[in-house]
Formats: structure tokens, sequence, C-alpha cells
């Protein structure tokens, strides 16, 4: 919409009303005290996104950063020593990492190959008797014994932003005996014993590293950034004023992560800037979810500005009117809008032509929501002038300049609200960063109230759609 045509809407709209003499009013000398008036709370906007979240880069991260080849201290010159009677060394491998998610729970597991040499000696309480015994060996000239191994990992999210994870060792699984020297000695516990010792120290590392992540000063990040006020380029000055955060739902199905959040705000867009103030975010709420969004928007319109839009567009218009054989000429000098008290909304037009004064169009703004349009209803007037006789001359109550002007202010936003909607939605179907993508729609917008207060005309708004993030890859440089 070009500036002039944002002008002639905001004219639509403010002659745009129906009768109005339920409330007598003084359109010089307005009522303006709050009773007299009731702006209903602005909805909290509820805006709520489905984040899905690619698990196979993690994956691959995982299995870049988690060695192949474990070994035993010192393989192969050094033996690994229990007590006095066995000695052992080995080379484990491991097959690539096998990764499932279901609910909040992610599970990490691989099969272990191994192979191990091992030999024994006679000790009475410590003493030794007999030297050692050839080195026996499992798994080189066989095939090299298996084990399972496995973690599982608990995702919660915490009220204050802390994300604790959960690990848990699963006991290693053998799949395969491991037996040696000659008299076939069944070493496998041992084994098992080791590989569990080793598997619990990568726990204790990994519940260091991960195991609680404070995800609160990026959100307040965040919620700073909402808390900004944001210039819309000639469309006034939109702050989002957030209320509330929320974790809807979080799970994990096949390879992705689902993370439902959820906003709560009061946004508000005005012709002059607001002040930025600085919120602390509070903690993570538990208020009802819908799917989708629904944003309730107060369009905050400066009373002098609007004044000044239809000076542009309807200062100089005449009309011109015959009453049996006298003729009269009505021309708009310069108008000024302002509240009236009890709903209502005043235009003072100063006129001039035949007669010079002062007219006051007096009326409770009003919108068709079946044609999607402004109309006007029933025009009334009050009139203002030095001629006494002015004041009952009925010609400017003709059903001529009542029609004319109602003609005049009819508004179709049909088309607009369609051009709004192809221009939303392709705002809302991008990719946002590198392998970060968004996909909505609006499903409708409509204008569902209109409030002419005291010092500025409020218009609200409900934009209604449905919007998701798919996160395809992760950058784990930053």
């Amino acid at each position: 919409m070009c500036p002039k045509e944002k002008g002639i809407f905001f004219i639509l709209l403010l002659f745009s009303f129906s009768p109005v003499f339920s409330q007598k009013i003084d359109p010089a000398h307005p009522d303006l005290s709050p009773e007299n008036f009731r702006l209903d709370s602005l909805p909290n906007s509820e805006i709520n996104i489905p984040i899905q979240v690619n698990l196979k880069p993690i994956y691959q991260m995982a299995e870049q950063n988690v060695d192949t080849l474990f070994t035993s201290p010192g393989y192969p010159d050094k033996w690994v020593q229990e007590g006095c009677d066995v000695r052992y060394k080995y080379s484990f491998r491991r097959s690539p990492l096998q990764m499932t998610a279901s609910g909040t729970t992610m599970n990490l597991g691989f099969t272990g190959y191994y192979k191990i040499i091992g030999s024994t000696r006679i000790c009475v309480n410590g003493t030794i008797v007999s030297p050692w015994t050839p080195a026996c060996r499992c798994g080189f000239k066989e095939p090299e014994r298996r084990v399972n191994v496995s973690f599982t990992n608990s995702i919660s999210v915490q009220p204050d932003f802390k994300v604790r994870l959960n690990i848990q060792r699963n006991e290693p699984e053998p799949l395969d005996k491991c037996e040696v020297c000659f008299w076939g000695q069944d070493i496998t516990k041992q084994v098992i014993k080791g590989l569990a010792t080793e598997l619990d120290a990568s726990k204790a590392e990994m519940d260091k590293e991960y195991g609680l992540v404070d995800l609160k000063p990026r959100f307040q990040q965040v919620w700073d950034q909402l808390n900004k006020v944001y210039d819309l380029y000639g469309l006034g000055w939109l702050k989002i004023n957030p209320q509330r955060i929320r974790i809807n739902n979080l799970f994990a199905r096949n390879d992705s992560l689902n993370i439902f959040l959820g906003l709560s705000a009061k946004p508000v867009i005005t012709f002059e800037q607001q002040t930025e103030e600085s919120t602390t975010m509070p903690n993570l709420s538990r208020f009802a979810s819908r799917p989708g969004f629904s944003i309730f928007l107060d369009a905050v319109l400066n009373y002098d500005s609007l004044s000044n839009l239809i000076n542009m567009q309807v200062a100089g218009l005449e009309y011109d009117f015959r009453k049996a054989f006298v003729k009269k000429k009505f021309i708009i000098d310069s108008c000024k809008v302002y509240g009236g008290g009890f709903d209502k909304m005043i235009i003072k037009v100063n006129f001039s032509g035949t007669n010079t004064g002062i007219v006051y169009l007096v009326g409770k703004p009003v919108y068709n929501e079946k044609t999607k349009s402004i109309e006007v209803t029933d025009i009334d007037f009050d009139v203002k002038s030095k001629n006494v006789l002015l004041g009952s001359a009925d010609w400017l109550f003709n059903k001529k300049i009542t029609r004319e002007i109602s003609n005049a202010a009819r508004f179709e936003l049909g088309s607009y609200i369609d051009t709004a909607k192809i221009a939303i939605n392709q705002q809302l179907n991008q990719e946002w960063a590198s392998g970060v993508h968004s996909s909505g729609e609006i499903h409708d917008i409509k204008l569902i109230g209109i409030y002419p207060m005291q010092q500025h005309l409020v218009i609200r708004s409900n934009c209604k759609g449905t919007l998701a993030v798919k996160v395809e890859s992760v950058d784990f440089s930053l």
C-alpha cells in the first residue's frame, strides 16, 4: 500500500460512523473522563512454533569424536596385572555408533570386538610359587570376541531453563565367551569387569561436561531482542512486549528432535517511537497452548498524524447543492480529529463557501466483517457558526451530502488482506540460515475492534496461521 493509499485508508476509517446521539455529547468540549470509555484489555497473543531438529548431524559429530580403538595401558608391551596370579593385555575396537531416540530418551550403543592375551601363575597368600604360563590368546586366530555396549540418556528441561541430561551406563552384554590357555579358562567376566570400569569413567566425564546445561543466558538474549522497538519503515514502530515463554513439549522420534515452543506477548504498533525497556525473563510457564499462532495487534495512531493525513486528502474539496432556487457551496478548509468519549470520535471540519463555520462529525467507527470493508452509515452533524441561522440550516443534512460522503468513504479491504497474506506467506516460507527452514501459512487476518481513545485511535486486528521450523543441519564450529 503506497503512502497515499494509507492516508485514504485512515481518512475513510475516521469517516466510518453509525448513529451517535444515544449519548448526548458536546463535540466542542467532549467528556473524556475514564468512565465514559473502556478499552478492552489486549488479549495475549499466542505464538506456538514446532521446531524439528534433524539429529543425524549430532550422530555424525558423536561418531567423529568417540575413539574407535581402545587398548589396555601400554599395549602391546605392558601387562595389566590384577593380584598376583593373573595378567593380561587387550585391544578393543568398536563398530559404528548406533543411536535411537524415543520420547525424552536417547540410546547410544555399539558392538565391541576385542582380542586378549593372558597368562597365569600360582600364588599362595601373595607368594609366587610358579612362573607365568605361556601367553594364551583369545580372538587372534579365531574371530574377535564380541560384546554389546550401551548408554541410556534422558533429557529434562527445568523451569529455570537448565537442561538436565541423566546418563545411565548399561551393563555390557557379552556375545561370545573368551577362553584362554590350554585348560580353557573362561575370563569373559574379567574382561567385562575391566570394560565396565572404563565405561564408568566415560560416564563420569559425560556427566561433568553435559550433565547440566544452563540455557537461560541464551534465552535471555532472545527475550532482550523481543523487547526492542522495531522500525516498520513508514508503517510505524513495533514493540512485541513478551509476557511469558514456555516449552510445550519436547520429544525425540526416529532421527528427529521435536521441540514445541510457545510465546505469550502483547504486540503494539505506534506512529511514535517507543522507549525500550529491559525486563528479566520469567521462568518457563505451563500456560495453555493452541496449535499455530494467534496474534492480537493494537495499532496506536496519533490524532495529529491522522489530522494531517486527512487534510492532505480532503482539504479543498467542494460540494454544490441546490434547494429550490438557492444554490449552496460547501468547501472543506481543514480537519482535526480527536476522541469524544462514550466510544465516540469527533472530526472537527472548518468549512467555507456559501457560509463559514464548523461542522462536527460525531460517531462510532464500525467495520463490516462480512464485506471486509470500512463503511459509512448515517452520518450526523453538529454545526457551529457566527451566523445563528446556520445552526438550523437543514441543507447541511441533505441526503445527497450524506450519500456522497458514504460512497466516498467505503474502503474495500479484501484485496489488501489478500495481498498482505501473500507477502506474509513469502516471509514465513524461506531459509533463515544455512540448514534452517521455516514453513507456514496465514489463515486469516481480521480487524476486530476500533477504539477512539482520548489521545490515540487504537485499531485492533487478529492474525491466525501456522508456522514450523526445521533444522536440517547444525554447525558445531560456533
